[in-house]
């Protein structure tokens, strides 16, 4: 069965309408010339000389966009879907441009975060809210190069707030549906010695049933807290300290419908690093720990006898040591050295008197890598690199990127193309849980992009990227014979005991697509836009699969957004997101629903530094799913004000 396609002349239009004041890009605080830096590249770099695909959303909007989870704001940019178990808090999946949400790189204030206890190894985006989040970049394609391991469909580089003033804070609260209450608080300051920001939220609903069928809301609720502080050592030495931790509770239902089973996650990270430049800043250098740490635990009250029925912790140490030099602004190298450490328990016995014991694994990662940018001409940046991983469980894994990006007018135009590798390695739990095999090698990744932009003043700018991405070695659950012998590898590792499964590199991918977006402003009057088209298909040898896209990857993807905003401090906008079908699951043809979620957002700026907000969300009240037999948020309101002094 193929997937129903769309009127291709409706989408014509819409990017026709791009041209024109009507319409522009969903992120108005996107831009690409040389003001903007981006910093997932690990050092600071303009954006008109980045090779590959990557959306700035500065503070501006942050705010104009009133997001509540990092991830709704993420699924308004381009070649980004999401899926989501129900409500605010149930397990949560991001993809960009097709890639499984456990091939993204998510990285905190310079600290990557993922959980190895997790059964992909990546970062669960569930528990992330916009808390004191001040600018988050999207680096789109493979990016092994500078960030190792999952970074096949890109990296998600958030940086919270840092002080700009001797003594500065704010707050922001706000109340809505399902009795959603979301609070946040924050305060700084700087000085010759010392620059400091510690900032804490708390967020608690009643939320809605998990299950689709469900009557009974699922609540969640979490509490945060994120500190930075830079001890000025000396003029050309300083020392940075940083920490986030957050604490979780979500209701959730089982298949079969409602339950009092919950969740409780922790999550923490901690960093600390020395920074020294010489050079008269030319030549910097940055010696750093860092550590994060996931501990997860659900509970079913029905249970007697054991009520906690899965354990797991996961644990990543990091020591890093980088350095960039700067030859002029014709020559820019980065390079350095890494040594990771990942370990794991978990336990998830298959009834309440079973033995219940936690056991743990580890592997360990060294790496070395380089990159080089160089801008030979006036407009024209080259860069190319390379990394070599060592892991401890399966040896070797060496990356390229080499790409070039040429603007012959100082940003208006700009013309991009890069090519990358990525991988990723087998998780702990893919590689030791009962399902597991050590002999797992891991998923690797090539692609390459095109893309212009163009920008006519602040009026209008338009962009058009296309991408292509081949993954191979893919691991998936591949299930064991029902009847004649079975292989060794149906037997759990060093007993003979059977099992109906186990992880193995079976699959391979194919994606492409074609990403465009425009945002214009004409006086008071702005729009925005963009349209993804994401042909992302199973090319595994022998598959039912074979040749049909990815489960839950929507082939396309819309955002639209017009509105005013006014000098009096009064915006106002109406904004529409759409994705289209996909597939449910691999292997059957049960298809979900392509759905239009309109969004109403006004906010007004009563007096200086006092910002009233409100928005009715999924105006429409349309009933969806983005995950086979779970809910989804209805219409929604939402009023609450922000302060900063």
């Amino acid at each position: 069965m193929r997937l129903a396609q769309y009127p291709v002349v409706s989408v014509l239009a819409l990017l026709a309408a791009s041209a024109s004041p009507a319409l522009a890009e969903s992120v108005p605080g996107e831009a690409a010339d040389s003001s903007i830096v981006v910093t997932a590249l690990r050092s600071p770099v303009e954006q008109d000389r980045v090779s590959a695909t990557v959306t700035v959303l500065d503070e501006a909007a942050l705010r104009q966009q009133q997001p509540i989870a990092l991830t709704d704001l993420l699924v308004r940019t381009p070649g980004i879907s999401l899926t989501r178990n129900g409500g605010f808090g149930t397990a949560t999946s991001l993809r960009i441009r097709g890639a499984d949400s456990s091939q993204t790189v998510m990285v905190i204030d310079g600290v990557r975060i993922s959980d190895p206890s997790a059964t992909g190894g990546g970062y669960s985006f569930s528990n992330l809210l916009i808390d004191d989040i001040e600018r988050v970049e999207i680096l789109r394609g493979p990016q092994s190069i500078l960030w190792g391991s999952d970074a096949i469909g890109g990296v998600v580089n958030v940086l919270t707030r840092r002080a700009e003033k001797p003594l500065e804070g704010g707050m922001a609260v706000e109340a809505g549906t399902h009795a959603t209450v979301n609070a946040q608080a924050g305060i700084g300051g700087t000085g010759s010695l010392l620059d400091w920001r510690v900032a804490g939220s708390a967020f608690t609903t009643n939320g809605i049933s998990a299950r689709s069928n469900g009557s009974e809301p699922d609540g969640y609720r979490r509490t945060s807290t994120s500190g930075t502080a830079t001890l000025k050592l000396a003029p050309n030495l300083s020392l940075d300290l940083r920490g986030y931790w957050a604490d979780a509770r979500n209701d959730f239902d089982g298949t079969s419908g409602d339950s009092r089973s919950y969740g409780l996650t922790t999550e923490w990270t901690g960093y600390a690093g020395l920074n020294l430049t010489l050079l008269d800043g030319r030549f910097t250098q940055r010696l750093a720990v860092l550590q994060s740490a996931t501990d997860r635990e659900n509970y079913d009250p029905s249970r007697s006898i054991r009520p906690l029925n899965f354990d797991a912790h996961g644990r990543v140490r990091r020591f890093e040591y980088q350095a960039s030099l700067s030859v002029g602004s014709a020559v820019q190298a980065i390079f350095g050295a890494e040594r990771e450490e990942q370990r794991m328990t978990s336990a998830s016995p298959a009834n309440s008197t079973a033995p219940y014991t936690l056991t743990p694994q580890a592997a360990a990662t060294n790496s070395i890598y380089g990159e080089l940018r160089v801008t030979p001409l006036a407009g024209l940046t080259l860069n190319g690199g390379v990394r070599h991983d060592d892991q401890s469980r399966f040896g070797g894994t060496t990356v390229f990127t080499a790409g070039a990006v040429y603007t012959p007018n100082a940003g208006r135009t700009v013309l991009r193309g890069s090519y990358d590798q990525g991988y990723k390695a087998p998780s702990l739990y893919q590689m030791f849980s009962l399902y597991g095999s050590a002999a797992l090698q891991p998923e690797k990744a090539k692609g390459w992009s095109v893309g212009a932009e163009q920008s006519l003043g602040k009026v209008l700018h338009a962009s058009a990227t296309w991408f292509e991405r081949d993954t191979d070695n893919l691991i998936d659950f591949a299930f064991c014979p029902t009847t004649g012998a079975l292989p060794a590898a149906c037997f759990i590792p060093g007993t003979t005991t059977s099992r109906f499964g186990y992880y193995a590199n079976v699959r391979k991918a194919h994606a492409k697509g074609l990403e465009l977006a425009a945002r214009a402003q004409v006086g008071v009057v702005f729009a925005a836009g963009n349209y993804s088209w994401i042909a992302a298909e199973d090319r595994s040898p022998g598959s039912v699969d074979l040749g049909r896209q990815l489960a839950r990857v929507p082939r396309h993807l819309a955002n639209i957004e017009g509105g005013i905003d006014l000098p009096s401090g009064l915006r106002a906008s109406l904004a529409a997101r759409h994705a289209g079908a996909s597939f449910d699951r691999a292997g059957n043809s049960t298809v979900l629903s392509g759905y239009w979620l309109i969004d109403l957002r006004a906010q007004w700026r009563v007096a200086e530094g006092l910002t009233l907000n409100g928005r009715i969300e999924n105006l429409s009240d349309k009933h969806y799913e983005t995950a086979g037999g779970y809910g989804a948020l209805g219409r929604t309101v939402y009023l609450g004000l922000r302060s900063r002094f």
